[in-house]
């Protein structure tokens, strides 16, 4: 019974990844960092590996539940490629279940040829998804004041650095620019935070590449960019994860404590790398029911008026 549910998920996510509506980040010719060769996107089982249009897959909340707010999640796979649909659509509908709008990130990735600075890419494309979403706030029924980002695993590299690096790298003088980039929060689940002694293997080489410069790793550790620009954090880790060490949570959140930024921070004993909807281990099954109601406390969701 449980592979034949499974199967199923995997066919509704299937089929959803083809109906689900992509909007594109940036208009043609004007894509910021593209030194002009010609690429084209890559998918291959179930996951991206070359992002060629930037954009993000929009699950907007039918007006009668929707409360307002909104996320834009960013996948995980090590900064290689893109898991958007175990660690994006499936999180999505999750959100949409609680009356919170979600958008699905594809960003364009470090390897890829098109690039001039390979590491301004995914935040580029962060900060340019976050002002499409304000900018379309009326249309989709957002509060400006209420949008968020939530990133796993490698996407929870890119949140961070979305939420503390405070430079405009997407300015590009069109009629987005007057929209604010920055998350009213964030939430982090098993996510690469740090490039130095802790750091993911795969993903620092993947983003880094050769410039494993002392400044270059610093500036990319997000537990030291913390600062009065980082929003209110939920984060969420296995203590048993051998992929991302525990310690990447535990840093960023002892920064945020430091920097007095609201923070709840949730170690779970079991769980690894593979935390999921439902069916976790033990107390790891939690983790949905606190995270909707650390949103319910910080009043970034709120209940729908009664009409």
């Amino acid at each position: 019974m449980k592979r034949n549910f499974l199967f199923i998920f995997f066919i509704s996510l299937t089929v959803l990844a083809k109906a689900q509506e992509f909007i594109s980040l940036w208009p043609d010719g004007k894509k910021p960092n593209n030194n002009g060769k010609k690429i084209t996107d890559s998918l291959f089982n179930e996951r991206i590996w070359r992002v060629a249009t930037p954009g993000m897959y929009c699950f907007v909340v039918p007006k009668a539940e929707n409360n307002g707010t909104a996320v834009m999640i960013v996948p995980g796979g090590g900064y290689a490629r893109l898991s958007h649909l175990y660690s994006g659509f499936n999180l999505a509908k999750w959100y949409n279940s609680i009356g919170v709008n979600a958008f699905v990130l594809i960003h364009r990735l470090p390897h890829q040829q098109d690039l001039i600075n390979k590491q301004l890419a995914p935040v580029q494309d962060a900060q340019r998804a976050m002002r499409v979403i304000r900018a379309n706030a009326a249309q989709w029924n957002i509060k400006t004041d209420k949008v968020g980002v939530m990133g796993i695993s490698a996407g929870g590299h890119v949140a961070t650095t979305l939420g503390t690096h405070a430079k405009d790298e997407s300015n590009i003088n069109d009629s987005l620019t007057a929209y604010s980039y920055r998350p009213d929060f964030m939430v982090l689940l098993s996510p690469v935070i740090t490039m130095g002694r802790f750091a993911h293997g795969g993903s620092k080489k993947n983003f880094l590449g050769a410039d494993t410069t002392k400044a270059n790793i610093e500036n990319y550790s997000g537990e030291l960019q913390v600062s009065s620009f980082t929003a209110p954090t939920f984060l969420v880790h296995a203590q048993n994860d051998s992929t991302v060490k525990v310690q990447n949570s535990v840093l960023f959140y002892q920064s945020l404590i430091e920097k007095k930024i609201i923070a709840s921070l949730h170690i779970f004993p079991q769980g690894g790398h593979g935390i999921r909807l439902d069916e976790n281990p033990g107390s790891t099954d939690q983790w949905l029911n606190l995270l909707e109601a650390w949103l319910k406390e910080m009043s970034f969701i709120l209940p729908i008026p009664f009409k």
